[in-house]
């Protein structure tokens, strides 16, 4: 399968944060999620295990109970059901990887 980042509208989820589904089938899904300076990733938790590789910017992560700061070429991931958020403390893009898929990003 061949996606094209050109062919795939981004979302606008509110409050400097927007996000583009990219490749999906089987039991996984890569999601492009862009923030602006200071926007909120909100802390949430859900059934999918999570792997995030930050492109570019800089963020401030909690994993459960850990915070860090991250930025381009760091890898972060996230078991099912554990409470993760964070704040970008400069504008960047974020790679993230589900395994199953987001069936509500569909």
């Amino acid at each position: 399968m061949f996606v094209f980042k050109k062919d795939i509208p981004l979302q606008d989820l509110g409050s400097g944060v927007s996000r583009r589904v990219l490749a999906h089938d089987g039991s996984m899904m890569a999601v492009e999620v862009c923030f602006e300076k200071d926007a909120v990733g909100p802390m949430h938790n859900h059934e999918h295990e999570q792997l995030t590789y930050v492109l570019s910017g800089r963020f401030k992560f909690t994993i459960g109970e850990e915070t860090h700061e991250v930025s381009a070429g760091d890898t972060l991931y996230k078991k099912p059901y554990v409470m993760h958020g964070c704040v970008c403390l400069e504008k960047g893009v974020l790679l993230d990887t589900f395994t199953p898929q987001r069936k509500d990003f569909l």
